[in-house]
């Protein structure tokens, strides 16, 4: 099942410029995500994975529509520039093919350095992508993390996705059958909206901890642990670039 939340607010460092995801925490803040699954693991025999992305698609289009959004305006403000006056009895001056060049050449180069801006700058770059679109690639990819990343192949089915998305700033959790089953719905919403709300706030490293320890808490009678219980993922965060 997944749950997501997009992130209204303020989002979580590197809200201007692209942030990669293997930027966002140090080394102290990685230790700290990890021990939050250690611990939360200790109580229950769920297996509890975070992952953080960069993105979750590739988002082409918004690129080549802010490179044309700037190439016209580009080219306008050419066009609107005054051309030189030949006066009578003189064959000096610019010649007629000069200002179509030119034109072409503006054009050229404002698509390129709006494609360019658009690539590197967040906010810029979700403006001209469809929500929906950006709802479906996180989607799509959080299911694909849950099950190629063995989430969906623990022994008892007990695996906890705890999935954020950086650039569409929209957070899922996504749950194996016995986790839902034990937890209910209404136990994933809510831990998905109170992790949207750290990261909301711009704390994206307290938000994860607090996510973990809150499912740790709540599976831990639901799902206890046992003495033979083998620890089937890593208590790590892991981070996705690509």
């Amino acid at each position: 099942m997944v749950v997501f939340l997009e992130e209204e607010g303020p989002a979580v460092p590197g809200k201007s410029i692209m942030k990669q995801a293997s930027q966002l925490f140090n080394d102290e803040q990685r230790k700290q995500i990890d021990q939050a699954v250690a611990e939360a693991e200790g109580k229950t025999s769920a297996e509890i994975l975070p992952v953080v992305a960069t993105s979750s698609g590739r988002y082409d289009r918004p690129e080549d529509i802010a490179g044309l959004w700037l190439a016209m305006i580009a080219v306008v403000s050419v066009l609107q520039l005054p051309t030189a006056q030949i006066e009578s009895g003189s064959w000096g001056g610019q010649a007629g093919w000069v200002q179509p060049l030119i034109v072409v050449v503006v054009g050229v180069v404002g698509f390129f350095v709006g494609a360019v801006i658009a690539a590197r700058v967040a906010w810029l770059r979700r403006l001209f992508t469809p929500k929906q679109q950006m709802r479906d690639e996180v989607a799509a990819r959080s299911r694909t993390v849950f099950f190629d990343g063995r989430v969906h192949h623990t022994a008892g089915r007990t695996g906890l996705l705890v999935y954020v998305s950086l650039f569409e700033r929209i957070a899922v959790v996504l749950a194996d059958q016995s986790v839902l089953e034990k937890l209910g719905q209404e136990s994933l919403d809510t831990l998905c909206e109170s992790l949207t709300f750290g990261l909301r706030e711009g704390h994206p490293t307290e938000a994860i901890c607090q996510t973990i320890a809150a499912a740790g808490e709540r599976l831990a009678p639901l799902l206890p642990r046992s003495d033979d219980d083998i620890n089937e993922l890593p208590d790590a965060l892991i981070v996705l670039d690509d």
